[in-house]
């Protein structure tokens, strides 16, 4: 893994290639980060269905990884997983960048000095 990416776990890329492969529309996964939650972002991910100037892709697993530039620079090195716990089921990021995440676990900060 280069620290300019993000990669996918075995379990992860099988969950979202049989999701794309329902949504022939889909060219990948977008992953990217928006401002929420209390601690500052929140991570977004949803099928692609484009790419813009200010995304790069890479492949991981064989699935397409569609992001922004800016969400990028914080989410660079992360490892995406898809666990189940339980009832409950979801992604689980490990993202060196993270320096604190809120109470709920909804939302994280990240260090102000990535380049």
């Amino acid at each position: 893994m280069t620290a300019s990416t993000i990669t996918l776990t075995d379990r992860a890329a099988s969950h979202i290639r049989r999701f794309l492969d329902k949504n022939n529309n889909d060219m990948g996964l977008r992953v990217g980060i928006k401002p929420a939650g209390c601690s500052g972002y929140q991570y977004v991910v949803e099928a692609a269905t484009s790419i813009n100037d200010h995304d790069q892709s890479f492949e991981s697993n064989g699935v397409k990884i569609i992001i922004d530039e800016l969400s990028l620079k914080y989410l660079a090195g992360t490892e995406l997983d898809y666990v189940r716990n339980g009832l409950n089921e979801g992604f689980k990021f490990s993202n060196p960048n993270v320096q604190e995440t809120c109470g709920c676990g909804e939302s994280f900060n990240v260090t102000e000095s990535i380049q």
